[in-house]
């Protein structure tokens, strides 16, 4: 598949679009239609020797939207700025845009977007993701983390910063259940330098992944990653935390939510990628969660907190259900929304042991 080449009154306007084309998702169909024009012409003028990132950009965004591929647009330029080794596509200077874009290059984007077009999710074609303020390995099938997931990050922190709460001990310990790629212990390690992690998940692949994560990071020190299920290795968890480490300051988890009515309707990008085990709740989506809330109390000290990332239906579902387990002694505190405005994430603590 051969790259297309362009005249300079072409890239000048293809430019000028790259520069205003967040405006044209506001406006009226009619002047959309200008991008597509825009697009057109920078496809057809073969009238420059050698192609340039602009042109890459163009052309894969082209291929990527005739193929139906989500959000072609930035799959293209997040593509095509990992290949030339620049953070963002959006933070190149404008005289970059116009580089020339080597053989080698052009073999290397081909290589990437070919498994773009098999709806493979970029975090895992560029291999690479970031979350908050640090830049992650991503590999398949390891569960990838989600921009809300930054939010629970940022609610622990803000309690965290509150002198009444316990954690406030600057060698607290907490326990993340479901680590993934490390995302949310190594986030949380890397803001609090003191804390000490222990991060479970079920998944070989997931504690490889979050173990290179933190090397990579430096937090490796301060996180004991392992492998053990919470559904099936609870006792082996209560002992081990009891034995080495006792009491936690918190429970941090974005555990398997999703119901299982549900998991059919998920992007083929979801389905055929990222591990099931991470995703799929059980018929409720409150299985993982359950186990969490069964397992707090006995390792939670006095007004310990859990921090959940949940489905939106959840915050009711999981007071109602505490309500018919008071032995468990676990207050419901509060329900925060996204910044989409759903109820996603719940705060819940360990009543004081009178």
């Amino acid at each position: 598949m051969s790259l297309p080449n362009f005249s300079s009154k072409t890239v000048m306007a293809a430019l000028l679009f790259h520069k205003l084309r967040k405006h044209f998702r506001c406006l009226p169909v009619r002047h959309i239609q200008l991008s597509k024009i825009l697009w057109h012409s920078c496809l057809t003028d073969k009238r420059v020797s050698t192609p340039t990132v602009l042109g890459c950009m163009a052309y894969w965004r082209q291929i990527f939207e005739e193929n139906d591929i989500p959000e072609p647009q930035h799959s293209a330029e997040y593509i095509i700025a990992h290949v030339l080794r620049i953070k963002t596509f959006q933070s190149m200077r404008s005289e970059q845009i116009f580089w020339p874009v080597s053989a080698d290059q052009k073999d290397r984007i081909w290589q990437l977007c070919k498994k773009r077009l098999q709806r493979m999710p970029i975090q895992y074609v560029i291999e690479e993701w970031d979350f908050r303020e640090l830049t992650l390995k991503m590999k398949p099938p390891v569960f990838i983390p989600r921009p809300e997931t930054e939010e629970l990050v940022n609610l622990v922190l803000e309690e965290f910063s509150q002198s009444s709460y316990p954690g406030k001990n600057p060698t607290s310990i907490f326990l993340e259940v479901g680590c993934g790629s490390g995302a949310l212990s190594i986030s949380l390690l890397h803001s609090l330098p003191q804390s000490h992690a222990v991060a479970i998940d079920k998944s070989v692949d997931a504690i490889k992944l979050s173990l290179e994560n933190a090397e990579r990071l430096n937090v490796h020190t301060r996180a004991e990653i392992l492998q053990l299920d919470i559904l099936t290795d609870a006792e082996e968890l209560l002992l081990l935390l009891t034995q080495k480490y006792g009491l936690l300051d918190f429970i941090i988890s974005n555990p398997p939510y999703v119901f299982q009515e549900d998991f059919i309707h998920l992007a083929a990008e979801i389905l055929n990628y990222e591990d099931h085990g991470a995703l799929n709740g059980g018929y409720d989506g409150m299985q993982v969660i359950k186990a969490i809330l069964c397992l707090a109390p006995h390792v939670l000290k006095d007004c310990g907190k859990i921090f959940l990332e949940v489905d939106p239906c959840h915050p009711d579902m999981i007071q109602e259900w505490l309500q018919v387990q008071p032995s468990l002694g676990l207050d419901y505190i509060a329900t925060i929304q996204d910044f989409c405005g759903k109820p996603r994430f719940c705060v819940l603590q360990k009543s004081m042991q009178m």
